[in-house]
């Protein structure tokens, strides 16, 4: 059985970054905060106080694509924030498709509030149910 880890997520935005926590062993996501940072080093500065708190094994970034499953100017954007993740604090990062998580919660109104960090705790159960998959499958191979 593979070591129980805990992972951060985090559902990017220009304006606000939603974060989440969860481990392997429940699959859950917990939403823990929506950052509205004014600059850049104050974003990596609150996301430095939260890895110092929860001590992650690795990151998770929401992967903004169209319906159609095509990118866009924010897939990219988030996917530099990722590898500015893993650069800053050398942890590994992995993407998880994120299209839907929003428009799955928007209708939530006790959610409204921190939408971001709830979506981040959607895009984190995600992977950790895309990586159950993954093993499923490898257990039958």
């Amino acid at each position: 059985m593979p070591k129980p880890m805990t992972v951060m997520a985090f559902d990017y935005g220009t304006r606000r970054v939603g974060v989440a926590v969860g481990n392997s062993v429940t699959g859950n996501g917990q939403a823990l905060k929506t950052i509205a940072a004014t600059s850049t080093e104050t974003l990596f500065k609150e996301i430095e106080n939260l890895l110092k708190e929860w001590q992650p094994d690795y990151l998770v970034v929401g992967k903004p694509v169209h319906p159609d499953g095509a990118e866009h100017a924010m897939t990219t954007k988030a996917t530099r924030f990722g590898n500015q993740l893993h650069g800053r604090f050398n942890l590994p990062v992995e993407w998880v498709d994120e299209r839907y998580t929003s428009a799955v919660l928007e209708g939530e109104s006790d959610m409204r509030d921190n939408l971001d960090a709830h979506s981040a705790a959607l895009i984190l159960e995600q992977y950790f149910s895309e990586l159950s998959a993954k093993a499923m499958l490898k257990s039958v191979s």
